[in-house]
């Protein structure tokens, strides 16, 4: 199985593929990609998140094993964006609350500053 992955945000992408061989869960896969680093930490992920499924269930069926992690990894996935969700939005009414306040302090300042020029 020949895969070709992409890199992580802060891998340059002009970088050539190359080719690495990870084994996940007793198998080797050959995959493509930029950072082979990378690769091989996706594996490990993976690889630990089968066995973990496997060491708690019963079951020797690998394609089990692998769709029960699969699903284990989406539901970190899903709670993961969740919270980021939750958590541009906290800071999106932060920001307006502080750009309204800033507003304010700036009326204010402008209001003292104008009665000294008068007085």
């Amino acid at each position: 199985m020949d895969q070709t992955l992409t890199a992580p945000p802060q891998v340059e992408q002009s970088q050539e593929s190359q080719s690495i061989a990870v084994e996940i869960y007793d198998q080797i896969y050959h995959l493509r990609g930029i950072d082979p680093a990378y690769i091989q930490q996706l594996a490990h992920v993976v690889d630990a998140k089968m066995r973990a499924v496997s060491a708690v269930g019963n079951t020797v069926d690998s394609l089990r094993v692998a769709v029960l992690a699969a699903l284990n990894i989406a539901d970190e996935l899903q709670t993961l964006r969740l919270r980021y969700d939750s958590l541009v939005g906290s800071l999106s009414v932060s920001q307006v609350a502080i750009r309204s306040r800033a507003g304010s302090l700036a009326g204010l300042l402008d209001e003292v500053l104008d009665d000294r020029k008068v007085g």
